[in-house]
């Protein structure tokens, strides 16, 4: 296998993802490349993100999509009306126009079932990679999807993570704040660096972790 690599909250910012991607980490087949989630809603690119994702694993990339919270809405709201009011107050309604649609019923197949597959936590050797985080205090953590796509904390207790390096995103940090927390070989490490959030100080990066040799890399969302 060649580099095991990590990226994580996209949400919608197509630009930046690919370009990370295919002219930053250069990806080759014989990478592993773990996303960690949220890859819709906020920008305005969602279905091209999808689309991108689909197509590198169509063409025999070695890609795994984890389900992270903005996932887990959509999907909630396909099933349940009820739940759809939560989904576009966090701008699912970016996602259903880029789209195309005007309601999550009329989602493609395709994409519905790239969306109700996603897995929830991926684990290599002694990293760990999930969306958010755990719930430490549940007998077996990687049966609570609620703490795995809504949940972070910087340190875990728990005897079934003991030992290993969990990898996750979903609270933006800065890119200094992450690389401190790397050079500090802490076990807990967020790579959310706040892509879609570019006009906020310090923020406004998409990072992928090359988790071989702990670099983290980054590229400005334009």
């Amino acid at each position: 296998m060649g580099r095991l690599l990590a990226i994580s909250d996209i949400h919608g910012c197509f630009n930046p993802f690919y370009r990370l991607v295919t002219d930053k980490i250069n990806l080759s087949k014989s990478d592993k490349l773990i996303l960690l989630g949220d890859y819709v809603d906020r920008g305005e690119r969602s279905k091209e993100v999808i689309d991108f994702i689909i197509d590198l694993i169509n063409r025999g990339f070695d890609v795994t999509p984890l389900c992270g919270n903005h996932e887990s809405m959509l999907i909630d709201s396909w099933k349940d009306p009820n739940m759809l009011p939560l989904w576009l107050m966090n701008d699912g309604n970016i996602t259903l126009y880029s789209f195309g649609i005007q309601y999550i019923e009329q989602l493609d197949r395709r994409y519905l079932d790239f969306f109700t597959n996603l897995r929830f936590y991926e684990i290599v050797d002694d990293y760990i990679f999930v969306h958010a985080g755990f719930n430490d205090n549940a007998e077996d953590p990687f049966s609570d999807i609620h703490g795995m796509i809504w949940e972070s904390r910087p340190s875990y207790i728990n005897k079934l993570l003991s030992g290993k390096t969990i990898i996750h995103g979903h609270r933006p940090k800065t890119v200094d704040f992450i690389k401190s927390i790397i050079n500090q070989k802490s076990k807990v490490i967020p790579i959310d660096s706040g892509c879609v959030y570019e006009k906020e100080s310090g923020y406004g990066k998409l990072s992928a972790l090359d988790v071989t040799n702990m670099e983290l890399i980054s590229i400005e969302n334009f």
